[in-house]
């Protein structure tokens, strides 16, 4: 079974006005693998609901923990593009050497018509079930090593440091 965390970032944001005013809502994974008649077994649960500009140091602390504890070997996490490297680094400081730990994001909100959320879950989707045992981000088409990964933010994409 692969488990999905969510935390929430642009992949699950509501925008209320022009001015760019928003909130964290329910999260989009499951709609979109519906959607996508995704038939392989897989749990979502929501670890946090927020912007990952807000993410702390504890909630960090969290994500690894609900890592830690689940029985899963194959892990999504669904994290804002901000910081979600940060997390990545921090998780790959606890000993998940059983585990394959995909974060993903989305440039733009699974709400929008033109969003990157959606191929971006399905391609982290099949990286989970490829890839050896240690911590990645998935973006845009593209694979990341936890140790040598960065935002790129004038071109809105990552790539190796």
């Amino acid at each position: 079974m692969i488990t999905i965390f969510t935390t929430g970032g642009t992949f699950d944001k509501l925008y209320f006005d022009a001015n760019s005013q928003f909130s964290i809502g329910d999260t989009q994974v499951t709609p979109i693998l519906q959607e996508g008649n995704v038939t392989i077994d897989y749990q979502v649960e929501e670890v946090l609901r927020k912007d990952s500009l807000e993410i702390t140091q504890e909630d960090r602390q969290h994500i690894s923990e609900k890592v830690a504890a689940t029985k899963s070997k194959q892990i999504i996490i669904t994290h804002g593009t901000d910081t979600m490297a940060q997390t990545a680094k921090m998780l790959s400081t606890y000993d998940l050497s059983t585990k394959t730990i995909v974060l993903v994001g989305a440039m733009q909100p699974a709400r929008m018509r033109c969003s990157d959320a959606p191929f971006n879950l399905g391609f982290a989707l099949a990286a989970v079930q490829l890839l050896s045992a240690d911590v990645y981000i998935a973006m845009n088409g593209r694979l990341f090593h936890h140790s040598n990964v960065a935002k790129n933010r004038a071109g809105a994409c990552f790539e190796t440091e």
